[in-house]
């Protein structure tokens, strides 16, 4: 079989092809694990690795750039410092250490980089904010003039507590602070209020009882739990996340049980 190919097409063609073409270059910086211990890396070759940087590890791992030296970086490790191994590679992100924000984390089980860990997808959102910041001073930040009630009478009419204002509830274990924080959040369920529910060190099945809990009353629609939990590693728990943005909600109305 005869195919006619006129040569001013294939001409066309070509002329298309170079027109279009875009040449790109995609560098990375990436080191090399020399050490591992005790949930610390020991990183050579990332030298503009940036303070407080987030690094990607293989096996899903991530750490965070703490020391940097002239010759190596120290890495805390957010995750398991048994599935690195000297010699694996480290790759930078660019990015200091933030996690995601907005209404897209509401209803949400994350860790404690904003990472889904309740099987539900990833979270949809294109707003992030940096972990370390500093805290607005006491003249920018809004007067505390509108009461949280807490569904609990004798509490209500002895302690007044505003949105904003921080409370510690002290206590022996297995008194009933959990119990408290539960009912106020339940109690919130009209109250245009954001609740965020920080579990560091609590076994898995307390918080899958949490969860299970504020799903049944109808209170995980409008709240967010960051979890740390005690089988994760140690330098998972230090980072302590209230991860909502300040335009999620008006006068950042919210149960704070950090």
């Amino acid at each position: 079989m005869q195919t006619n190919i006129r040569p001013e097409e294939v001409s066309h063609v070509l002329r298309e092809q170079i027109r279009n073409y875009e040449g790109a270059l995609d560098v990375d910086e990436i080191g090399e694990v020399v050490e591992v211990g005790d949930g610390i890396a020991r990183v050579f070759g990332l030298d503009r690795c940036m303070y407080n940087e987030l690094l990607e590890l293989p096996n899903g791992v991530f750490g965070i750039a703490m020391s940097l030296e002239e010759d190596n970086v120290g890495v805390v490790l957010l995750g398991d410092d048994r599935l690195v191994r000297e010699g694996h590679t480290v790759r930078r992100t660019g990015r200091i250490v933030e996690v995601p924000v907005g209404d897209a984390m509401i209803g949400r089980v994350v860790n404690a980089l904003g990472q889904p860990i309740d099987g539900r997808g990833e979270v949809k959102t294109d707003r992030f904010r940096p972990v370390e910041i500093v805290a607005p001073g006491i003249v920018r930040r809004q007067p505390v003039c509108e009461p949280v009630q807490t569904g609990i009478k004798c509490i209500d009419a002895m302690t007044p507590i505003g949105r904003g204002q921080r409370e510690l509830i002290i206590g022996d274990r297995q008194t009933g602070k959990t119990a408290i924080i539960i009912d106020t959040f339940i109690n919130q369920k009209t109250e245009n209020m954001i609740c965020i529910y920080v579990a560091i060190g609590q076994k898995r099945s307390t918080i899958a009882r949490i969860i299970k809990a504020l799903d049944e009353a109808g209170a995980l629609a409008y709240t967010i739990i960051v979890a740390a939990s005690a089988s994760e590693a140690a330098p998972c728990s230090i980072w302590r996340l209230t991860p909502v943005a300040p335009w999620a909600r008006s006068s950042w109305p919210r149960a704070n049980t950090s």
